[in-house]
């Protein structure tokens, strides 16, 4: 009898089905649009704070590629983000999403590389935040996503790379630090809030509301108070115009919502190099207008202050400060020994001319690493200005690269410069010799 009660099927028992967590790659522009929060001065020190009109709904995580361990990083903090805000919608570089996706029980979004998707375009128009987990160069990366938008949204960044000066924050911080990011101004902008998304369940596409319990109301209670909104660093870019003896724009593209249409935005520096040509190069240099000189070198590296500890440092540039409005001009290996490197304002017009006495006729152009070669010869000419970050008219802050830098809990009145930490502690600035790092 006990055999027959185990074999046979009983009457109460039901077979549910299960369907697969969705693992889907989603197109950007189901998304909604980007909001553009606003950046207010502070009476302590020289830092903005961060205010959102609306709680974030998009964010971009970038990566180093190549990295098992940073990939790993990268699932745990998207299923951090997804569980604690549902409501954020998780945008990745089509490499990444088609990496991890399979990882994620739910929907990822990203771009298309066609012209056809108009991606450049798209992510400047639905990303709100940009997090990247890698060293400087994703960073840079990062910003070149948005090299011809006249403005990038905030950028909360980790370091894991091999230097990582411009990193604020460490991974283990995470937590925290998208915290601070996302309740950002949240006490009074966050008192009634539409908590709807259309990706709210990780099965199906869901068009309901969040209920309070379980969504904003214990979100809300993790803000840190009106003084502990997240500070953000303005860098200032440049804005870089390639030109063909014929006076044709050789980069970017033809048509763009910038203001300035076609100019390419960059965060470190604008490079003209020999190449592999194994002679000097002649490049006539205009200052506002005006022939400063005729420079015989390798080249010539104008970048920002922000730039000025890349390659501008390696070649005997100055360290500027990022907070200095500022470009510099930088010699690569000049002929002459009196040539030194030059600290101009940023509203001050840089043109850079292919002479027609070089003996090779054409040079390499690059702008934040990416290279330009294609026309690029004798009478080329590349033209560089500053990046305005500030509206003369309405006073606001619009432009720069917003890069969200790491507090220290207690001192936030107080003045901290992490600049000055980053070139001991990095750098290792003025270190003795002989004596342990």
């Amino acid at each position: 009898m006990k055999s027959f009660v185990r074999s046979r099927d009983l009457p109460w028992r039901r077979c549910f089905s299960h369907s697969a967590t969705r693992r889907d790659i989603k197109s950007i522009s189901e998304l909604p649009d980007r909001i553009l929060p606003s950046y207010q001065e502070t009476r302590q020190n020289d830092l903005l704070c961060l205010q959102w009109p609306s709680p974030p709904r998009n964010v971009l995580l970038t990566k180093k590629n190549n990295t098992p361990g940073i990939t790993e990083s990268l699932i745990e903090y998207a299923q951090h983000i997804h569980s604690t805000y549902p409501s954020m919608n998780m945008i990745l570089e089509p490499h990444a999403a088609e990496e991890v996706h399979s990882q994620l029980p739910f929907p990822i979004f990203t771009t298309n590389d066609t012209a056809h998707d108009r991606a450049p375009t798209l992510l400047s128009h639905k990303t709100d935040l940009i997090s990247t987990l890698g060293g400087d160069g994703t960073i840079l990366r990062a910003s070149a996503l948005f090299a011809h938008a006249p403005t990038v949204p905030p950028i909360l960044s980790f370091g894991m790379g091999t230097l990582g000066f411009l990193g604020e924050w460490k991974f283990r911080e995470y937590k925290r630090a998208f915290r601070e990011v996302y309740m950002s101004g949240a006490s009074d902008a966050y008192a009634s809030i539409d908590c709807t998304s259309p990706y709210l369940s990780s099965g199906t596409a869901l068009a309901t509301e969040i209920s309070p319990p379980t969504s904003y109301a214990s979100i809300r209670g993790k803000s840190m108070g009106k003084t502990r909104n997240a500070r953000i660093l303005l860098r200032n870019r440049l804005r870089v115009g390639v030109f063909s003896p014929s006076g044709s724009r050789i980069n970017g593209p033809s048509t763009s919502s910038s203001p300035n249409p076609g100019d390419t935005y960059a965060l470190n520096e604008v490079i003209v190099h020999r190449g592999s040509s194994p002679h000097l190069k002649i490049l006539e240099i205009y200052v506002g207008g005006r022939l400063l000189t005729e420079a015989v070198a390798d080249g010539m590296i104008i970048s920002s202050p922000t730039g000025s500890t890349a390659y501008s440092l390696s070649s005997g540039g100055s360290i500027v400060h990022p907070l200095v409005s500022s470009l510099l001009l930088t010699p690569i290996c000049p002929r002459s020994l009196s040539f030194r490197p030059l600290v101009l304002p940023a509203n001050t017009p840089i043109t850079l001319r292919l002479s027609e006495k070089n003996r090779g006729r054409e040079v390499e152009v690059s702008i934040d690493g990416v290279r330009i070669s294609k026309g690029v010869g004798v009478g080329m000419e590349v033209r560089v200005l500053g990046e305005e970050i500030r509206d003369r008219r309405t006073g606001e802050w619009c432009g720069g690269v917003p890069s969200i830098v790491r507090g220290v809990v207690g001192t936030e009145e107080k003045e901290e410069d992490h600049w000055v930490g980053g070139l001991n502690a990095l750098l290792k600035f003025n270190y003795p010799f002989g004596e342990e790092v």
